[in-house]
């Protein structure tokens, strides 16, 4: 046997020792794997190596890295690929199959590291830590890369085994270095006698360590000394409670804060929430109702029901009586209003008297019996029924409250201010007049501006007579007193309230009735008179406005009266208004004149409108509001001033007034138009009704315009006042318009009409005007002078215009050498 092993020995060594007559290549060696592979012979996988010259199977690298993991306890995959000399794919996917297999071990940020590792680590952790008492985690995990998260965590699991010390906060400490900072903290907290913050204890602590370890010591984190601290409480080593975890109160502080409580609320039967803040105690409430379970919690105070039994009996003693009384002089002099409401309403003799309506509480404090409040109520009913005289009444109630509508109220105060506005307006127009004379040229105009101005004394102010037909609205009173109902309620009950007993009223009477209010202790009167106005004016108010109906229901009559008239006169005034504004069409080319020829209608026919309109507005909403107005006829015109106008306008109520102010500045404005749609919104907004001027009426009202024109002019025998006339008399024959012109304005009418009369016709009407304007001047220069030269001038001027009024008539009564050429 042994001899066959030794020939094939010799066998196997010579066939070694031979050389092979065929070489393979690299490349035919790899196609010979592939194809091994190919047939199955090969039936494991093989992996290249990073050179590319060895094959290696998974098992193996799976046992190299084992190999490296035992022999290192921690390296990189990284490291593992170049050490190996296999690609780190391969590297990484044995990593993980060995790490799911083998639970020693894990994988960290690249790394595999086995327990073993950190048994050595925590072995020299621990000689390091026995060294120096204490070491901070962080420079640990800085000095082996590793997360502090990390590191604690394993650290944690051999806490008391392999590494003997404390962690806390981030550091780790030896049992000796606990000990001594425990007591630390025992002492500094036992000697705490009031409530304190323990961080501030804790800074305290940091600093004396740090003074102790000197520079090279670790700042100690708070949360090390709380940790002990709160082992200490749980041993009972510390006595007190702990709130939101740093807010420490000490037994004792306790106990002495409860002996003061007990000692102050037997005493008083009263104690203050902030006098248990002041203690320290920080839920006063719970606090006193875990003590007293009889006691009575209030907003502010906490008091024993004693004090309730006492304000009872007083109360129960004013209402049989009838009479007030403020509990804040009853209860002691610590409590507040809000409470004093409250133990009132606890007294048994109050509920049942509020639930019987025998009794009110006032401002809080103040409890009063319904016979006292009735007998007041009377005593200032009766002083009303004394005082209400029709209109003076309300002006004793309102007070300076109706500053703004004193007109209202005094009908001789409201004729006074008219006298005054009046006089200030002329004086105005006066002074207006001689400034604008100053500023003009100095002599080429003066005379024939004076004559002007003298011409605008002297126009016609003829109006269209009764007998003109007018279609009046039947339901024009329907429809004022639908609009001033209804929709506008909120607005009348609103006006009607400034009428009605005010709040000082009352409260002087409340004072006058009630003398003693003031003395009861009450800083500040108004605490209980608000109260008191703002049960009894209601109730005044009531009274008030029942009588005041009764008044309203006997000016019903006077309204619907007063409404009528102020429509039929609104209806003629405003179609004639409308008749004269055709007549400023002819004249739009010329922007001055027609400037001049609006505010001259403006003044003269609008202002009447607006003055009538305004002044019956005034008396219905007096009579709306329940004042007598003695006479609401009067046959001649109101004439207001633009102050009074306004004021009126500012007087009516709501919307009504922003419409009348309107109205009030359309009429010192330039336009005809923007008036006459600003008083269309004040007839609507009234309840009025405006009528439009159609061709049937527009011709209705020229001819009687015209007619009674004619028999004016056919009257007329002053020289200076028949011109205007004349003139307005042509425009109606040529153009069919009336023209309501100012003396300034005349020479530019006649101008107009050169075109439509014949060379007779205009001689005859321009030699009258220029006639007509020296003599103005004349007079106007001589004013003030006896000159008998310019008296003898005057006179023969006027001879000469007089001897012309014939030939003036008769070119529109005649047509001197013809009828005028017709209109274009």
């Amino acid at each position: 046997m042994d001899d066959e092993l030794l020939e094939l020995q010799r066998q196997f060594e010579f066939a070694q020792q031979a050389k092979s007559s065929i070489r393979l290549s690299e490349r035919n060696v790899v196609e010979l794997v592939q194809k091994l592979q190919e047939l199955r012979i090969l039936d494991f996988e093989l992996l290249h190596t990073v050179t590319g010259k060895e094959y290696i199977t998974p098992e193996h690298l799976r046992r190299e890295i084992l190999a490296e993991i035992e022999k290192l306890g921690r390296i990189s995959l990284i490291d593992l690929a170049d050490t190996i000399g296999v690609d780190l794919y391969y590297v990484e996917k044995q990593a993980e199959q060995i790490i799911s297999d083998d639970s020693r071990l894990m994988l960290i940020q690249g790394e595999i590291i086995s327990q073993s590792y950190w048994d050595s680590v925590a072995e020299e952790i621990n000689e390091r830590l026995q060294e120096s008492s204490q070491i901070a985690l962080a420079e640990i995990a800085a000095e082996l890369q590793v997360g502090s998260e990390l590191l604690a965590s394993m650290l944690d699991q051999r806490l008391g085994t392999l590494v003997k010390g404390r962690l806390e906060g981030g550091q780790l400490y030896t049992p000796a270095y606990v000990a001594r900072v425990s007591a630390m903290v025992r002492g500094a907290t036992r000697a705490i006698t009031v409530p304190t913050n323990l961080t501030v204890i804790w800074i305290s602590l940091q600093q004396l360590l740090q003074g102790i370890n000197g520079a090279s010591g670790i700042a100690v984190d708070a949360s090390f000394f709380q940790s002990l601290f709160n082992g200490l409480v749980k041993e009972n080593e510390i006595l007190g409670s702990l709130r939101a975890g740093v807010h420490w109160t000490p037994n004792i502080f306790s106990i002495a804060q409860k002996e003061c409580v007990d000692s102050f609320f037997s005493q008083n039967s009263i104690i203050s929430y902030e006098f248990l803040r002041k203690l320290g105690v920080p839920n006063p409430i719970q606090f006193l109702q875990s003590r007293y379970p009889d006691g009575i919690p209030l907003s502010t105070t906490f008091i024993h029901p004693s004090i309730v039994e006492m304000l009872d009996s007083t109360v129960e003693d004013i209402l049989e009586r009838g009479s007030w009384t403020n509990s804040l002089l009853v209860l002691p002099s610590s409590f507040e209003a809000q409470d004093a409401s409250k133990v009132l309403l606890s007294c048994p003799s109050v509920r049942v008297s509020l639930k019987s309506n025998d009794a009110l509480i006032f401002g809080d404090s103040f409890i009063f019996s319904n016979i006292f409040i009735k007998d007041l109520y009377a005593r200032m009913e009766k002083e009303m029924e004394a005082i209400n005289v029709p209109g003076s009444s309300i002006g004793t109630f309102s007070g300076d409250s109706l500053s703004s509508s004193k007109f209202q109220t005094d009908p001789s105060m409201f004729s006074e201010s008219i006298e005054m506005g009046n006089n200030s307006c002329r004086t105005g127009e006066i002074m207006e007049k001689k400034s604008k004379k100053k500023k003009g040229k100095s002599t080429g105009n003066t005379q024939s501006t004076a004559a002007e101005s003298a011409l605008d004394d002297q126009e016609p102010s003829t109006k269209s007579k009764k007998n003109q037909r007018k279609a009046k609205a039947s339901s024009s009173v329907q429809v004022a007193e639908t609009k001033a109902g209804g929709k506008k309620e909120s607005v009348k009950t609103k006006e009607n309230d400034i009428y009605y007993p005010t709040e000082e009223w009352v409260i002087e009477k409340i004072k006058t009735l009630i003398p003693d209010l003031e003395e009861h202790g009450i800083d500040d009167p108004a605490i209980i008179l608000q109260p008191l106005v703002n049960h009894l004016r209601p109730m005044l108010n009531n009274s008030w406005r029942e009588r005041k109906k009764a008044l309203f229901s006997e000016n019903a009559e006077k309204m619907k009266r007063l409404l009528d008239n102020t429509q039929q006169k609104l209806d003629e005034s405003f179609l004639n208004l409308q008749l004269y504004g055709k007549a400023l069409d002819l004249f739009e080319d010329d922007q001055s004149i027609s400037v001049i020829l609006h505010r001259h209608l403006l003044r003269t026919t609008a202002a009447p409108i607006v003055d009538m309109l305004f002044h019956n507005l005034d008396l219905h909403n007096k009579l709306k509001n329940g004042i007598e107005v003695a006479e609401l006829q009067n046959s001649e015109p109101v004439s207001l001033s633009t102050g009074e106008r306004t004021t009126i306008a500012k007087s009516f109520p709501g919307s009504l007034s922003i419409k009348a102010v309107t109205v009030a500045e359309a009429l010192e404005g330039k336009l005809m138009d923007t008036f006459i749609n600003a008083l269309e919104d004040l007839a609507e907004e009234s309840g009025m009704i405006v009528k439009k001027l159609d061709k049937k009426l527009e011709r209705t009202l020229l001819h009687s315009y015209r007619k009674d024109l004619t028999s004016q002019v056919s009257a007329e025998m002053d020289p200076i006042a028949l011109l205007p006339k004349v003139v307005s008399l042509l425009y109606i024959q040529i153009h069919h318009k009336a023209l309501q012109a100012p003396g300034r304005a005349i020479s530019f009418a006649i101008s107009r009409l050169k075109d439509k009369l014949d060379d007779s016709a205009w001689k005859i009407l321009s030699d009258y005007q220029t006639a007509t304007v020296t003599l103005l001047s004349l007079i106007s220069a001589a004013a003030g002078d006896e000159d008998d030269c310019s008296s003898d001038r005057i006179l023969t001027k006027r001879e000469y215009l007089e001897s012309q009024i014939p030939a003036l008539k008769g070119l529109v009564q005649k047509g001197a050498s013809g009828e005028p050429k017709p209109s274009t």
